[in-house]
């Protein structure tokens, strides 16, 4: 699919890897709908590129709702990719007191990074069903989601980021089914340990504790590397129903 001339919502589009998906698909050529929580991030990002940014939650159906209906209304809407971050509330299954592991804690991360991505799934899917089909196979357009290396290697502590993780994961094929013959593709993305500021600690503290860790290349991954690889998703239409790790051959160890 060309990129060119199309409309891509990036959800999480203020973030580490969601900024560096907007610069990358805007210099492909997409016009760019932002969608995020971060509002002065989000309208550095208007300012700057003249992409167009709406506040949005993705928990939240109006909310997703909206930010869709912009990419529809400047259309042709094909491509939406969801990045978006959040609390994840983790700790042992039962803590060394002997309390089990918090309850809404976990419904919280569930609700973050997986029924809000089945809502910016099932949202922006049905917008690209109703943009015409282009090219010989019929496409309309392609839904990127983003799991983790935790979906399948999730560390001690990580129980409720590790079963969102890995429902999303466990999304892509089943979704690439159902809208098939819609002519939409589905793929993920599985990162590793991508370098933003969603640690919360400095860059070189985050760094010099992952980056050995990694056979190779023997640093964290750059944000920049994964806004390239969405890049290739997005066109090349025979990549469907897939996750793709991005992780430079990292296996998480157990903690």
């Amino acid at each position: 699919m060309l990129i060119k001339g199309v409309t891509a919502l990036v959800v999480g589009g203020a973030g580490g890897l969601g900024e560096a998906t907007v610069r990358r698909l805007h210099a492909a050529g997409a016009d760019v709908v932002v969608a995020d929580l971060a509002d002065e991030k989000g309208k550095a990002l208007e300012s700057e590129l003249g992409v167009r940014y709406v506040r949005t939650d993705a928990t939240d159906a109006a909310s997703v709702a909206a930010a869709v209906g912009e990419a529809e209304s400047t259309g042709p809407f094909r491509i939406a990719v969801d990045c978006h971050g959040g609390p994840a509330g983790g700790g042992r299954l039962v803590g060394k007191g002997g309390e089990p592991l918090d309850l809404d804690a976990f419904r919280t991360t569930i609700d973050v990074y997986l029924t809000g991505v089945f809502n910016v799934l099932r949202l922006a899917a049905a917008a690209i069903a109703r943009t015409a089909p282009c090219g010989e196979d019929g496409d309309r357009g392609v839904v990127v989601t983003t799991s983790s290396i935790a979906a399948y290697e999730g560390q001690v502590g990580q129980l409720p980021y590790a079963a969102a993780k890995g429902g999303v994961s466990a999304m892509t094929l089943v979704a690439a089914r159902d809208l098939s013959p819609l002519g939409i593709r589905v793929v993920t993305v599985a990162p590793g340990t991508v370098l933003t500021p969603a640690y919360g600690r400095s860059a070189e503290q985050v760094a010099a504790h992952w980056g050995p860790q990694v056979p190779h290349p023997r640093r964290m991954g750059r944000p920049e590397e994964y806004a390239a690889l969405v890049q290739h998703l997005c066109e090349n239409d025979y990549l469907n129903g897939e996750v793709v790790r991005l992780d430079g051959a990292l296996r998480f160890p157990p903690k």
